[in-house]
């Protein structure tokens, strides 16, 4: 099925609505969306409450904050049709409200227009039809002295490591935040010192008729999931009193995937989604807490250098997408992701301690060779993935190059020095 095809048949998508409720293990977030003729949807967010105090639910600025975070989850099941418009019944926004969430939109799925073949201005991407009966919600600014501490979202790779390093010293007024809960997540928040009941998880729902519909040919693709974690993050620091939201998003993230184009797999975890999420915070949500990547200033090789010398996690982090869907999560060793930390992590490890944490030496991989040139800028386009530049692969690829020395060098390096580096 095509964009224009499922464009036509399907004009409207519907968020209905929302609710709030809790029970003695959690707090609980659902959503109601329609495709009408299509399907209906009822994705599902729960906040385990374990040990950990929580604010009343009961609040105008925890459902200001929920309604928003719907409309991001939203795109998750919109993008199956990309209906022209999104009708909202459970909210109001502003003109500059909806031209924010069209520049999200937009850009966040840079990547899934791209595979999709999808050709289209921002302006008429989508378009949001919102119920002017019901009074936005933009509340008063609230006093922020009783804020303090950090959420520390971590996702369990090198770099949520190194901010969860770099903010050890404050860890007793901190809290970790998952989403999904999966052991290495949880390893690396202990091995920085983190108790039970310091660690917030979160369990995020979709819907199985979405999962239906992209086995039967609708849309699919990437969404903007750090988009997803701002708000969600930003939610349970209001609701625990903490004064920050401490992402591990690197200046790396800014580069774009395609040449000569504006997309970029990490839009939202990029420095303009950051700085304009500061401004939609500050302007519409006014709850005082502060939104920021601490690891900002870095690039995923200085990031890189930091964790090499964290060797407590160094059998214990995992960034490997396509690992994370086994049990336990381990290193594919076949996907972008597994290369590229391999290259970004080998000028400041010995190939005998890559092989330690991978499994084997990645660098061998015959199969990784078109991968491997797209990441380092000689492939059409850079693989969609959490990666770094082109010239830090590049850099990296020179320096595990040196790694080696005398010795034989393994496929890929060989393959780069007598092909590439001519």
């Amino acid at each position: 099925m095509d964009f224009n095809t499922l464009r036509e048949k399907y004009k409207t998508f519907i968020y209905k609505d929302f609710e709030i409720t809790e029970d003695k293990e959690s707090i609980n977030i659902k959503y109601y969306f329609e495709i009408p003729d299509l399907a209906k949807f009822e994705p599902s967010i729960q906040i385990m409450k374990k040990d950990i105090k929580y604010k009343s639910i009961d609040d105008k600025y925890v459902k200001n904050i929920v309604f928003s975070l719907g409309m991001i989850e939203v795109i998750s099941y919109w993008k199956c049709v990309c209906a022209e418009n999104i009708v909202i019944e459970c909210g109001n926004l502003n003109e500059e409200q909806k031209q924010w969430f069209k520049k999200l939109y937009y850009n966040g799925t840079g990547e899934f227009r791209y595979i999709n073949n999808i050709h289209i201005e921002q302006e008429e991407f989508v378009n949001f039809i919102t119920n002017e009966n019901i009074k936005s919600i933009i509340p008063e600014s609230i006093s922020e002295d009783t804020l303090s501490g950090y959420i520390i979202p971590v996702g369990g790779g090198k770099d949520s490591v190194v901010t969860l390093e770099r903010l050890k010293e404050d860890k007793e007024n901190n809290y970790c935040l998952t989403v999904g809960g999966k052991e290495p997540v949880i390893e690396c928040c202990k091995i920085a010192g983190y108790e039970d009941n310091q660690i917030i998880e979160v369990k995020r729902t979709i819907d199985p008729n979405l999962l239906n519909l992209n086995k039967e040919g609708y849309l699919n693709g990437h969404t903007p999931f750090s988009s997803i974690l701002a708000f969600l993050s930003y939610l349970i620091a209001y609701l625990t009193n903490k004064k920050y939201v401490a992402l591990s998003n690197e200046s790396s993230a800014n580069e774009s995937n395609v040449k000569g184009e504006n997309i970029n797999h990490q839009y939202s975890k990029s420095l303009e989604f950051e700085e304009d999420f500061k401004k939609y915070s500050e302007k519409y949500l006014k709850t005082g807490v502060e939104y920021f990547s601490i690891l900002r200033e870095y690039s995923e090789l200085q990031i890189a250098e930091m964790f090499s010398k964290y060797k407590q996690y160094h059998k214990v982090f995992k960034s490997c997408n396509v690992g994370s869907k086994t049990i336990p999560w381990k290193w594919c060793c076949n996907c972008p992701k597994c290369l590229f930390v391999y290259i970004i992590l080998s000028p400041f490890l010995t190939p005998k301690e890559l092989i330690e944490i991978f499994g084997e030496n990645v660098f061998e991989k015959q199969e990784l060779l078109e991968i491997f040139k797209g990441l380092c800028g000689y492939g059409e386009i850079k693989p969609f993935e959490c990666v770094g530049t082109f010239e830090e692969v590049n850099y990296a690829v020179n320096k595990a190059i040196e790694q080696y020395g005398a010795s034989e060098l393994p496929y890929l390096l060989k393959y780069y020095k007598e092909k590439i580096k001519k």
